[in-house]
């Protein structure tokens, strides 16, 4: 879902490396992985930074002009959704890498699988609970359960079922905006379906008066009133949201097996091949984003409009779009370079550039660090996104150079293999 989804896009994984010896990197998914990493950063700041309403509804909060408007307009035809779909082929694709270099080195695919999909589960929880409430490694986890079944697909089977399992999405999500359509029409509602309606509204509309001054008190207030809200309020969100978007995050990450089986995340395709899908599929779905925006500027961010042209109508587009940037992506980047190789170290450590993006900005705009929660208009949100890009991009590589892992992704790797992964590299860069 556009954004009803949980407040995050999302992060993929790490690539596994065979039991003896330096990991066999794929670059090409390096580098995907680092646009990834720091697009996602450009849609997820909204939610950071403003009451959740704004991350779908510009108008809820944040829209002072038309730089605000132009902004919000650039977020939704490029980067909402594409992000967490793009993470989501990518974590799909990184699976399969795991489960084919554990088959390789003689360990249980299996074994391997789920225990990263546990701690990844535990890493989830915590940082819903102790950083961000927009979590998506719990899903990803759970989603991982299943995904572990398609893992022997030949790439025609892996398509058919993700393609499959996003037309289930998209008939959920479309029989969601009929009903809200049909509620929004009724000039009175029994009672049940009038807090039915209500509740379908509370993500979209904008927060007036005391449930504004609530919603800023609690994110420029202690530490404290965040995470009980979590524990208390929100205590079981991270597995009630799961069933809503399974059906979308699954079909994403057998498309990314997919993908990898087929070379086109090796990076095996000839060029020519990866500028026609991306000329095909980019020259379809732009110009589809660009007129439901249109129309929501037009008819305005009603729950319902949004629940029609945000959510519905975008979720069968959205692989073709994911699709048509990755193979940008692929093709702008085939020279290689200096930036492309920054790129490609904050991809090798998306996991802890993904945690680090969390704990730094809740602390920019928190009340526990800098208080900026709510302070900023939408186009000045940029000057955050592109420091924490630079971050990213300045010590990715460096940490590289000298380790083997990020930092979260040696802990995650370490706790799922039940032993201390060594870390530093061998050689000159460990002189």
């Amino acid at each position: 879902m556009s954004s009803a989804a949980p407040a995050a896009d999302a992060i993929p994984m790490e690539d596994a490396e065979p039991a003896a010896g330096p990991p066999a990197r794929i670059a090409t998914l390096d580098i995907v992985r680092g646009i990834a990493v720091m697009g996602i950063l450009a849609m997820n700041i909204v939610a950071f930074a403003m009451p959740f309403q704004a991350y779908m509804n510009p108008e809820a909060y944040g829209l002072e002009s038309n730089a605000d408007l132009a902004s919000w307009a650039f977020s939704f035809i490029l980067i909402d959704g594409k992000m967490r779909g793009l993470f989501s082929f990518l974590f799909g694709a990184s699976t399969l890498l795991v489960i084919e270099r554990a088959q390789a080195s003689g360990e249980s695919p299996a074994k391997i699988h789920y225990m990263r999909m546990l701690w990844l589960l535990v890493f989830g929880l915590l940082h819903f609970y102790f950083i961000w409430f927009g979590d998506i490694l719990a899903l990803y986890a759970q989603t991982g359960l299943i995904l572990f079944f398609f893992r022997n697909l030949s790439v025609v089977a892996l398509v058919r079922w993700g393609i499959g399992l996003v037309l289930v999405q998209t008939l959920l999500f479309l029989a969601i905006a009929g009903g809200a359509l049909y509620l929004s029409r009724q000039a009175s509602l029994p009672p049940d379906l009038a807090e039915t309606w209500r509740s379908m509204q509370e993500g979209f509309v904008p927060l007036t008066g005391q449930a504004l001054a609530r919603e800023l008190a609690l994110y420029q207030g202690p530490y404290s009133g965040l995470v009980h809200e979590r524990l208390i309020d929100h205590l079981g969100k991270p597995f009630t949201g799961t069933p809503l978007f399974l059906a979308e995050t699954l079909g994403y990450m057998v498309l990314g097996m997919a993908a990898l089986k087929s070379g086109f995340f090796r990076g095996e395709w000839a060029m020519a091949r990866y500028r026609k899908w991306a000329l095909v599929c980019l020259g379809i779905a732009i110009p589809v984003y660009a007129a439901l925006a249109f129309l929501l500027v037009r008819q305005g961010f009603s729950p319902a409009n949004l629940f029609l042209y945000a959510i519905g109508a975008t979720t069968a587009l959205r692989p073709v779009m994911v699709i048509g940037i990755a193979a940008l992506i692929i093709v702008l980047t085939r020279r290689g370079g200096g930036l492309v190789d920054r790129i490609a170290a904050a991809g090798r450590a998306a996991f802890t550039n993904y945690l680090g993006t969390s704990i730094l900005m809740t602390t920019l705009f928190y009340g526990y660090g800098a208080g900026l929660f709510g302070s900023l208009s939408r186009i000045e949100l940029w000057l955050p996104v592109v420091a924490m890009w630079a971050l990213m991009l300045l010590w990715s590589k460096p940490w590289l150079d000298r380790f083997r892992y990020g930092p979260f992704e040696w802990l995650w790797r370490s706790l799922a293999r039940m032993r201390i992964e060594p870390m530093r590299r061998r050689g000159r860069a460990e002189a």
